[in-house]
Formats: structure tokens, C-alpha cells, sequence
């Protein structure tokens, strides 16, 4: 266990933003924290990080135990903000070997990891550029290697991709897949195709309680429903059309959403449901060139937790 949360509390005057959490980390897990707006998740993550002493409960990380900060077990934490800042007068590579030499590396270790980490991150080509000449994306690339050069066994991202382009996006992604192995991550995103790519367990935070954490397959099988996806031909008749949306009226749809000649439609029964519409689409004629069983996504489950 590399952490081991208990009774965690934020109060900012009257409003409590975070109330009473409990949860622990397991040692190279990685673990989505998923949640709307003004759930609590940054605050969380900046009182994991040492930023922000708690109002009440206790933090325990490897054998040291605290009620504020987590003292000198802050060498270990790497952190990326949603929006992190820097001193733009300074190069990319004079940021990471300083963000180092914090760390406690001595001069030549801090340069020489610095240049490693900016490569991986891919800002090698940029490493003596000027700050203040990076684009938003590149900030975000150059926060995530600050908040990995020291090689800390707790990483702390918050919304790690989200200024990033589609390519940048999937060399991120890619990245974080090769840091499971080798350091425990908390990842705070709103991208949950991006929670359900990389993280195996997901915490789900909702006006300040976590109101589900689990194993991501098994919070999956929890709350999934049976989804059957339909496509017509293209330029199929009226008569078709009219019976796909039909099937909205039928007893075993809970769901169903269509856009042109395709309908996604969640079930309460499967096998009826797909004995039914293959039926009918044989006694009438209908030209289905798609269709697919499969089950509701991390997304529904996210919108009916935080909803209930």
C-alpha cells in the first residue's frame, strides 16, 4: 500500500469541498479519479500533493503518517496541475534541471535526467527554447517532465491531456501506459475514454464523496447494460426508417439514440431484444447492414453514478 487515506476533510469557510474521504493506493496501481465540476478532485489531489494542508483525517504514505503536510516524503510526489505555471524567461531544460535540483539531485544528475525526461516527453528539439515561446501544449508536455524527472513513486496528474492536440494526446496516453509499471499514478480526467485506456481502478467523486471506487471491470459489470447497435443501408426506404424508429417503443428498450440510419438502443433483456429486431427485420424486409451486441460504456456508468 503506498497510500492510505482516511476521514479526508477540506473546508474553505463555510463550504466543505471535500467530505470525509477514505480510499488507499496500491503500489503501482493507476487509478482514475473521475468526477463533475466542483466535485472535489483537485482539491484532493493538491492535498495528496502537500499543497494544501486538510481541515481534518489523516494522510499515510509508506509508514509516515500525517494530519497537514506530508513533510519530507514530498521528494517522492510528482505533480502536475491542471494549469501549471512557469518562469518563462527560462529555458525548458533550465525549468527540469531546476524542478530537480529541488528534488535534492545533485548538478550533474539533474542535467542529465532532465535531458532524458524532456526527450521522452518529446520537447528534446525544444529543450533550449525560451519558456515564453512554447505553446500550450507544449507547457502541458513540459509539466508532465517535471513532475517525472525525479522519478517519484507517486504521480499526481491533473487533467493531463487536456490542452494537448489529437497526436500529442495519443504520445501522452502512450507514455502513461509505459509509467504503469514503474511508479503508482492518480489521474484526474474528464476524458473517460482516456480513464477506461489506462487506468485499471476508478474513483468516482461527487460534491466531495466518493461515492464508488472499485476495479474498473468490475464497476463495468456493476452497472453495464446490453447495447445493440443498428445501422441501415445507406439510402434505405421510408418503410425502414419508420421501423427503426419504432423500435423505441418496445417494452425491453430503457434507452435509445439515433442519429440518421444508425440507433444505439440499451436493453433491459438481450436475448428478447435480439430476437425480436433480427425477426422483424426478416418478416419486413429491412436492409440492416450493422448489427452489433456489446454494453454500455464507462461513460453511461460515470453518468449514472454522479446523477443518482
Amino acid at each position: 500500500m503506498i497510500i492510505q487515506v482516511n476521514q479526508l476533510t477540506r473546508k474553505f469557510g463555510e463550504r466543505t469541498t471535500v467530505k470525509g474521504i477514505s480510499f488507499a493506493l496500491e503500489k503501482g496501481s493507476c487509478t482514475a479519479l473521475l468526477g463533475p465540476n466542483g466535485a472535489g478532485k483537485t482539491t484532493t489531489l493538491r492535498m495528496l500533493a502537500g499543497l494544501l494542508s486538510p481541515s481534518g483525517g489523516t494522510i499515510r504514505r509508506s509508514g509516515h503518517q500525517s494530519k497537514g503536510r506530508f513533510s519530507n516524503n514530498l521528494s517522492q510526489i510528482g505533480y502536475l496541475p491542471q494549469h501549471p505555471s512557469f518562469y518563462k524567461w527560462m529555458s525548458g531544460l533550465e525549468f527540469v534541471v531546476y524542478t530537480a535540483r529541488l528534488s535534492g539531485m545533485s548538478k550533474l544528475e539533474a542535467r542529465s535526467e532532465a535531458e532524458a525526461v524532456l526527450d521522452r516527453v518529446g520537447l528534446k528539439s525544444a529543450a533550449r527554447r525560451r519558456i515564453s515561446d512554447y505553446s500550450g501544449g507544449m507547457k502541458q508536455r513540459l509539466g508532465l517532465a517535471q513532475a517525472l524527472v525525479h522519478h517519484p513513486d507517486l504521480l499526481l496528474l491533473d487533467e493531463p491531456v487536456s490542452a494537448l492536440d489529437p497526436v500529442g494526446r495519443r504520445e501522452v496516453m502512450e507514455l502513461l501506459q509505459e509509467l504503469k509499471g514503474e511508479t503508482t499514478i492518480l489521474l484526474s480526467t474528464h476524458a473517460l475514454h482516456d480513464a477506461e485506456e489506462v487506468c485499471d481502478r476508478v474513483m468516482m467523486m461527487r460534491e466531495g464523496e466518493i461515492v464508488e471506487n472499485g476495479e474498473l471491470s468490475d464497476l463495468l459489470d456493476k452497472y453495464s447494460l446490453p447495447v445493440l447497435n443498428l445501422q441501415l443501408e445507406y439510402h434505405s426506404s421510408q418503410h425502414a426508417a419508420d421501423w427503426l424508429k419504432s423500435l423505441r417503443e418496445r417494452s425491453f428498450v430503457l434507452e435509445y439514440e439515433q442519429q440518421g440510419s444508425a440507433a444505439s438502443i440499451t436493453v433491459s433483456d438481450i436475448r428478447e431484444a435480439r430476437a425480436v429486431i433480427l425477426s422483424e427485420a426478416a418478416e419486413r424486409h429491412i436492409p440492416l447492414q450493422r448489427f452489433e451486441a456489446g454494453s454500455s460504456s464507462l461513460e453511461k456508468m460515470f453518468m449514472k453514478v454522479v446523477q443518482s
